[in-house]
């Protein structure tokens, strides 16, 4: 099979598409073949070796796919060769055939497209931990969205919208906006007037919950625009700058920053990680959330799309597609 490989840490140019040995399903494995492979901002900074998590090499990057089982280990059994299934991993996505664990892999109703499983797995699976779990966000609360037309921002808007919250997106540019309103933001801004239009919006109250996956001057200018009880959801660096947060504004304005760590949820609390699922899966099946799916492209491209997405020029999810999905 084909596979993108990371050979060494370095340059996203460094990636290749290379022919590999094929997975074989043995113990509780299952082998899959997808015909969507969720691509996900931490799969750039993995392969140039500046993500929490540096596995040997050399490895195949990516964390999701969905698409049709082929095989199954012998101690497999809730799982058959053709079922629709999603699976998240850790590694190994970025290929032809999937491997992975049996309790990795989720089960696709009828009429779910493969790519919108994908989005729901990573971008929508950590939107969702962060406002339900991490922020216990209530109905009637407002919340600010930084980086709103990525696919953890779109998901953010459409999950807190789905929980009763007002939300106030905040992109860069008046397509990424738009993109944002399109989605269901209440109002959406820019970053040139951050502080004063989050005053202006809350009617200077400041919002309950702000979730950020910039960090950065963004992080910077957010913190001082928290309400009282309101907490401030640190979720990722895209702007690639690490913020230092003055804690004093925590003591007097009365805010609780919090972080948010999906990986290691999943690890952790694997029953909420499962019942989050299921309730994401049902919403998506109902058209409360729809993934914006901003296009899909051969497997081959995957460095480039990298590039695009740590150059924060992508909107939406993008999803990288096996150039050969016959054989």
């Amino acid at each position: 099979m084909k596979a993108i490989v990371c050979e060494d840490y370095g340059p996203l140019e460094n990636l290749a598409l290379k022919e590999i040995d094929d997975p074989v399903a043995t113990g509780t494995s299952v082998v899959i073949r997808p015909e969507a492979i969720g691509v996900n901002y931490p799969d750039g900074l993995l392969v140039q070796g500046l993500y929490q998590m540096k596995p040997a090499t050399p490895f195949i990057p990516g964390m999701e796919a969905a698409g049709v089982v082929e095989a199954v280990g012998p101690d497999v059994k809730r799982i058959k060769p053709g079922d629709r299934v999603a699976v998240l991993n850790q590694l190994g996505a970025y290929a032809e055939k999937v491997t992975a664990d049996q309790s990795a892999v989720f089960p696709l109703p009828d009429g779910l497209d493969p790519s919108d499983a994908c989005a729901l797995l990573c971008a929508y699976g950590t939107s969702h931990h962060a406002l339900k779990q991490r922020a216990e966000l209530q109905p009637g609360e407002t919340v600010a969205v930084l980086g709103a037309a990525g696919s953890t921002g779109i998901a953010a808007i459409q999950i807190a919208k789905a929980m009763g919250a007002r939300v106030i997106a905040v992109a860069s540019s008046a397509q990424k906006q738009e993109i944002a309103k399109q989605s269901g933001a209440d109002e959406a801004i820019g970053y040139d007037n951050l502080k004063d239009d989050l005053r202006s919006l809350t009617g200077n109250k400041g919002v309950d919950v702000l979730f950020d996956p910039v960090g950065g001057d963004a992080f910077d200018t957010a913190c001082r625009c928290m309400a009282r009880n309101g907490r401030l959801l640190v979720i990722g660096f895209a702007s690639g700058r690490i913020p230092s947060l003055p804690v004093n504004l925590t003591l007097v304005k009365e805010f609780s920053v919090v972080g948010v760590f999906w990986g290691a949820f999943t690890r952790y609390e694997p029953e909420v990680y499962a019942d989050n699922m299921k309730e994401l899966i049902g919403w998506r099946m109902q058209g409360t959330v729809k993934p914006f799916i901003e296009g899909r492209y051969p497997l081959a491209d995957a460095p480039a799309i990298l590039k695009r997405v740590l150059d924060r020029g992508a909107t939406g999810k993008i999803i990288l597609v096996p150039e050969d999905t016959s054989s």
